[in-house]
């Protein structure tokens, strides 16, 4: 194989540092230790629990309108009442005084004064006269005033403004009303300056839009859109407020319509509107459903619906309501038209449930009436409708809920009842005290949020309001497992909510309680909650607790409070959750030392609703106090005499997980087969982990923001707090480990009850561990997104490749936390975050500590280790000093190597082009071929082990391994092609070393790669010199090719083992699977018989092996010599109808049956069998002698003697040569025979000795032919008992006598003097002159002559 230049060729040396160079790669197959990953699987075991969790909340507690449209229900007085101990649903919490500086304004008695609340901007609205202040009751005594107006302030409202009309401060209008005019002021209100939370700046600004008016304007609303309506206090018709930017041709600035005289009368019923009864009292907007409800004074309320601009569209009207709510609730004393009389009406905010209410009506003592859409083609007791409903049902009354009879007189409360009860939710047992139940009759102000009313009536001493409190009773209506379940219609017609088999509905039931408060009331409102209860609405289409399921958000929202403006100031009502009354009783057991409180408790609420907030209280959350609201985000703890109780209370309520078995048969091993029911400390973990996260577990990680971009879809704040609750919980868990451990004594029983409950405990820990686990991830999750907020989230995503971008948008936190793609998002994330850090010349320690410290499982120390790596790959490349170079290279490959189970190939390829551009062959070479053993499980080896079959699966690990190999031949090229283009020194070192390095992998797969790459490369001959241990191997393994033999065997003789090599060629020769030619077979195993005869004869003690060996080749060679001559006997004859068959000679080796069957036969080639019988041994006179007498008789078919004794020779001669002494093709007595019969027929034409001399020209020795002639001579068989013929033979014998004496006497004769046998021919020769007949003058004259000879020389 010819020589490449020199810089093509293989490095001198690379061999011996192959040899030397092992150690190293040891160390780099030690490296590859495993590392902690995410454990997938458990976490999304985990995160169906969760969602198991989520869906039980939702289903928990039934929706309103679930338990107010129960067929055969159409009234309910179900009320749960207890005394002012921990049960009581509400709580006064405090009162805040009216400013002192605006008494100042009550100078005279004639002052007239109004107020209201505007809960929004967090500010109580004071009239007094003409003077408007709003007063911050966060921010102390601070009023803001508005005086610019000379008319009396009868009434304030807030509304939003419409969009466009006024500068973007504004967010809001003031409208404020006069028995003259009605004006509008813009406000904008923001955080306080003062950092206090929750505080806001006002500002007021005069937008120059009043309008004159000759009726009082009250009740005023205002609609999303920004529309504003109100009623008139004298005529009780319907009005708008209309105003606009500029003014126009067809309307003012600012303008007030009649809608009442207007357009909208073609809607209304043919019914006189100009009676006092049928007067608009108030309004009630319903922003949801974009409505607003009027309530006349007779009782009917209206619908409308805003339409174009300056129209409104009235959709129904419901009157003759008392009479409807009396066929509801038939003989109920709560119903007289004569008391009868709506004094409230509230919008209900949607929900999920088919089944939605819209708007309860209170009437002045107590009575609610719901009203929800009817089915089509109901009409109800005085309903109308206008022209057009907008495509919505019509209301109809579907519930009245009756006013609570066993109040307590707020006096009477606190003694009313003993310390210890039956239960929650259970009559009080009988005393000798019988209270009287207070009766509300006189209910003026109220107000409803979420299930919940509270109302004011005047109480029964001056300076005293008594406020109804309302909210559902949860332990009658909720399914959590408690002692006594939920309440249901016992008719069997009752219709079940949900799935058709679900169970039937649960009745309403509610707490009820009375309390007082100082002073007259003048309005109520819900006091606005942080925003972490807007960031609990769950994503669409996922399960959502019902919005009376206090349970499920007490942990994540804070608690509902309300505000009632009195004459004497601002009174605060707090409702009381579940956690707070468990906190109460736990303070009073901690007192008391009385567990009775806490175990009547647990069976209100269930073992694992307990469990769950006994948790919540043992390990703090941020949502604990029923107080003032803390900055959000603040844990807030109980003190550790209590947390302890909880956390005892909560083992101990928990009691033990239990293993229940499944029958299997044919199988002796009970507690493998059932299921393990969790002990309520797994299930109240379950719980309180699933509601702690509700907030964010469905809903999208991120949403599209300003410029195109993503950013986060919940606020840093909602993060934070959800965040702090839950590392609160696993610091608690961390602290007691125990909690989920058996104690020792629990284990009672027969030890196959130990069995299975060992079973159960297994389940139950494993359960455990993996939620713990996912807690862990969840808490990292947070700080990952937060972490991403801060490096603005929205560039570092429009940085990823558009496959992980698509990912980003549609990925939940629940993906993010427990699925592959999340992984995959983040780790791209971090990647951009780090590559962002290094562009901008900042170290990756800083950043990548930071991710390691609050994200360890988003960011792994592989990460960091790659993240190092890459900046040192920075350093090397800023660097002007060769040595710091090489000392950041080294660094570098060092930390790469740590991490590369985490390379992708990409990001490898990268890498090794960076070494490649610095010249660096270590890394080049070295972090491919490690990558290829890391990318790889095993499958790749054992795929390319098996001989990489077809449609194998394990190929794709193979391929992965090969994609690294590839990169390794990259380098090795470049590094060539450098030291080609420019060829120095350093460059040629470089290249050496590259090829040294890859020749010391001890990767065989490796080598087999490398050296297909090199012999494609032309330099298998350097191959060869160096003969690297795997090259051996590589040849031989399978698909062989011709190449790969050729190379192989050569290999062999330049390792001094020619038997392999001859073994090899042998192999290569006999080959069918090649298409090789004959002439290629042939030289094939000539080669191979030449190193089988190389072989030495004493090694490895195998001699007789060998020689058989080389024997069996021999014979090989010779008939593959007889298949080549009879190829090129019968070539021109390829073209026949026989040529397929004799171009298979050229195509494989026959052996020598073959080709006398196939070919010699078939074909009658009589040379060719002679050839047969030669070769192969084969002795057969029956066969051989036809085929001389044929070889013969068609060399003399000729008239003329001389002509065909010179045939004969020519045919004779050569085959002798060839053949003799093959007794088997050259039976030298039969063709002596044929030659001298010949000879004798033609007795005159030929001279003497022709037959003779024909064998010694054919290699017969003379003494051979001599005894023949001499054997015929004397024979007397015919033809020689013929005198004559004797006469002839005779004298041929005197001719080859005298040939053999003249032969004898030539230098270098092939005749021996020795072997001569001068005695015998001696007495021959007298005999033969003795019996010559007289006339053989000449043969006289020869025997004479032989004998003087014989006297002379011997």
């Amino acid at each position: 194989m010819a020589m490449v230049p020199s810089s093509s060729t293989l490095p001198s040396g690379t061999g011996a540092v192959w040899k030397s160079n092992n150690a190293r790669n040891a160390q780099l197959q030690h490296a590859a230790k495993p590392v902690p990953t995410v454990d997938l699987p458990a976490l999304q075991g985990a995160g169906r629990v969760i969602h198991e969790q989520l869906v039980k909340d939702a289903q928990a507690v039934p929706a309103l309108g679930d338990m107010l449209t129960i067929p055969g229900a159409p009234s309910s007085a179900s009320y749960s009442v207890f005394p002012d101990d921990h049960r009581v649903p509400f709580q006064k919490r405090r009162l805040i005084g009216i400013p002192e500086s605006l008494f100042q304004y009550y100078n005279t008695a004639s002052v007239t004064t109004h107020m209201g609340l505007m809960p929004e901007i967090d500010r109580v609205w004071i009239s007094i006269d003409h003077n408007l202040f709003l007063w911050d009751y966060l921010g102390g005594d601070e009023l803001s005033s508005f005086t610019d107006q000379p008319d009396v302030i009868t009434h304030v409202a807030l509304v939003k403004p419409k969009a466009g009309v006024f500068i973007d401060e504004i967010t809001s209008l003031l409208v404020i009303c006069t028995p003259v005019s009605v004006l509008l002021l813009g406000l904008s209100a923001s955080p306080a300056a003062s950092g206090h939370p929750g505080h806001r700046d006002i500002k007021l600004y005069a937008t120059e839009m009043s309008v004159q008016t000759e009726v009082e304007m009250s009740s005023v609303v205002g609609t999303a859109d920004g529309r504003i309506f109100m009623c008139g206090l004298q005529d009780g018709s319907l009005y708008e407020l209309h105003y606009q930017e500029k003014e126009g041709w067809f309307g003012k600035r600012v303008q007030l319509i009649n809608h009442s005289v207007g357009g909208v009368q073609s809607f209304l019923p043919i019914l006189s509107t100009t009676k006092a009864e049928d007067r608009i009292v108030s309004l009630v907007s319903d922003l949801s459903r974009n409505c607003f409800y009027a309530l006349t004074s007779n009782n009917c309320i209206s619908v409308y619906r805003t339409a174009g601009e300056k129209a409104v569209n009235h959709i129904q009207t419901l009157a003759n309501l008392c009479k409807a709510a009396q066929d509801k609730a038939p003989g109920s004393p709560a119903i007289i038209p004569q008391t009868f009389s709506i004094c409230a009406l509230h919008a209900i905010q949607p929900g999920t449930s088919q089944n939605d209410v819209h708007l309860v009506a209170v009437t002045s003592n107590g009575l609610r009436l719901y009203f929800a859409p009817g089915a089509s083609g109901y009409y109800n007791y005085g309903y109308s409708a206008g022209s057009s409903t907008g495509g919505q049902r019509p209301l109809q009354l579907v519930h009245v809920r009756l006013p609570p009879a066993n109040l307590l007189h707020p006096d009477e409360q606190a003694q009313a009842f003993p310390a210890a009860l039956p239960g929650y939710g259970a009559h009080p047992g009988q005393t000798e005290h019988t209270p009287r139940p207070f009766i509300v009759k006189e209910l003026d102000s109220s107000c409803y949020e979420a299930g919940l009313l509270v109302a004011a009536q005047p109480g029964d001493t001056d300076g005293t309001d008594f406020i109804l409190c309302l909210s559902p009773d949860l332990t009658k209506i909720g399914t959590f497992g408690q002692v006594n379940g939920p309440q249901t219609q016992p008719q069997p017609q009752a219709v079940t909510y949900g799935t058709a088999t679900g169970p039937p509905r649960p009745l309403l039931t509610e707490y009820a309680t009375l309390l007082a408060i100082p002073g007259r009331t003048w309005a109520m409102a819900p006091v606005p909650r942080p925003s972490l209860a807007a960031a609990t609405d769950s994503p669409p289409n996922s399960p959502a607790p019902s919005v009376l399921n206090e349970l499920a958000r007490q942990f994540s929202e804070p608690p509902r409070q309300y505000m009632i403006l009195t004459n004497s100031g601002l009174t605060f009502l707090a409702k009381r959750r579940a956690l707070d009354y468990l906190r109460a009783v736990i303070e009073d057991f901690q007192v008391e030392g009385n567990a009775q409180p806490l175990i009547q408790f647990r069976d209100s609420f269930g073992r694992d609703q307990t469990c769950a907030m006994l948790l919540a209280i043992a390990s703090g959350n941020t949502f604990l106090d029923l107080g003032e609201q803390s900055t959000l985000g603040t844990v807030i703890t109980v003190s550790a005499e209590l947390a302890t109780v909880a956390k005892q209370a909560f083992y101990d309520f928990g009691e033990r997980p239990m293993w229940a078995e499944r029958t299997t048969y044919g199988t002796g091993d009970a507690a493998t087969s059932g299921t393990a029911t969790f002990s309520g400390r797994r299930e109240g973990l379950a719980l309180y982990f699933g509601r702690l996260v509700r907030p964010i577990w469905l809903a999208k990680v991120t949403k599209p923001g300003a410029n195109g971009l993503a950013e986060s879809n919940i606020s840093d704040e909602v993060l934070i707090t959800v965040q702090k609750n839950l590392y609160a919980l696993k610091d608690f868990l961390d602290r007691n480990p125990h909690l989920f451990h058996s104690a020792p004594g629990d284990h009672t029983g027969a030890r196959a009850a130990a069995a299975t409950e060992q079973e159960a405990w297994k389940a139950e820990q494993s359960s455990v561990s993996q939620l713990l686990s996912l807690l862990g991830r969840t808490i990292e999750a947070i700080s990952f997104i937060l972490l991403l907020s801060d490096h603005r989230l929205g560039e570092l995503v429009s940085q990823c490749e558009q496959s992980v971008q698509k990912l980003v948008t549609s990925l939940s936190y629940e993906q993010l936390i427990t699925s592959q793609d999340g992984i995959a998002v983040s780790r791209a994330l971090v990647n951009v975050v780090i590559n962002q850090q290094i562009g901008q010349q900042i170290s990756v320690d800083t950043i990548s500590e930071v991710l390691q410290q609050r994200c360890g499982s988003f960011c792994s120390t592989d990460d960091v280790l790659l993240y190092k790596a890459k900046e040192n790959v920075r350093k090397a490349v800023e660097t002007r000093n060769p040595a710091e170079q090489q000392k950041w290279l080294s660094e570098s490959l060092r930390l790469f190597i740590k991490g590369a189970r985490i390379l992708d190939i990409e990001k490898l390829r990268e890498t090794v082009g960076d070494y490649q551009h610095l010249r660096y062959a270590k890394g080049a070479v070295e972090l491919p071929l490690y990558c290829a053993q890391i990318f790889d499980d095993g499958q790749g080896a054992e795929y390319w082990g098996a001989g990489c079959p077809a449609n194998d699966p394990r190929a794709e690990h193979w391929h992965r391994r090969q994609n690294c190999y590839d990169l390794v031949l990259d380098s090795l090229e470049q590094f060539e092609d450098l030291a080609k283009k420019t060829p120095s020194d350093d460059l040629e070192a470089v290249r050496t070393h590259a090829y040294a390095l890859a020749f010391a992998s001890e990767d065989e797969m490796f080598h087999s790669t490398l050296y297909d790459w090199l012999i494609q490369r032309g330099l298998a001959d350097e191959l060869l010199e160096m003969r690297p241990v795997y090259l051996e191997a590589h040849l031989r393994r399978e698909p062989i090719t011709v190449q790969k033999y050729q190379l192989l065997w050569q290999f062999y003789v330049k390792d001094g083992q020619p038997l392999r090599a001859a073994e090899v060629l042998g192999a290569l020769a006999e080959s069918t699977e090649f298409n090789l030619s004959l002439e290629e077979r042939l030289e094939y195993l000539t080669l191979a018989v030449g190193n089988a005869k190389s072989h030495p004869v004493s090694t490895m003690g195998a001699h007789e092996a060998a020689i058989s060996f080389l024997t069996d080749l021999e014979e090989k060679l010779e008939v593959a010599q007889v298949q080549l001559e009879i190829y090129h006997t019968l070539l021109p004859q390829a073209g026949r109808e026989d040529g397929a068959k004799i171009q298979l000679l050229s195509k494989q080796l026959f052996n020598i049956t073959e080709l006398y069957q196939l070919f010699a036969g078939p074909f009658d080639l009589p040379v060719i069998k002679l050839l047969i019988f030669h070769v192969s041994g084969h002795r057969d006179e029956a066969l051989v002698k036809p085929i001389w007498n044929r070889i013969v008789e068609e060399a003399a078919d000729n008239a003329d003697p001389k002509v065909a004794a010179d045939q004969i020779m020519s045919k004779v001669m050569p085959l002798g040569q060839r053949f003799y002494p093959s007794d088997s093709a050259f039976p030298t007595r039969h063709v002596s025979s044929l030659l001298v019969r010949f000879a004798l027929t033609h007795k005159g034409s030929l001279p003497h000795g022709w037959a003779p001399r024909i064998l010694i020209q054919c290699g017969v020795p003379y003494h051979e032919v001599w005894d023949l002639f001499h054997e015929m001579y004397e024979s007397q068989i015919p033809p020689f008992n013929d005198q004559a013929n004797v006469q002839a033979v005779s004298s041929d014998i005197a001719v080859l006598l005298t040939d053999w004496l003249e032969d004898l006497k030539r230098p270098g004769s092939l005749a021996s003097r020795g072997e001569f046998p001068v005695y015998r021919i001696d007495q021959a020769v007298d005999q033969y002159v003795n019996e010559l007949q007289p006339g053989r003058t000449d043969t006289k004259a020869l025997y004479e002559a032989v004998k003087r000879q014989l006297r002379r020389n011997w």
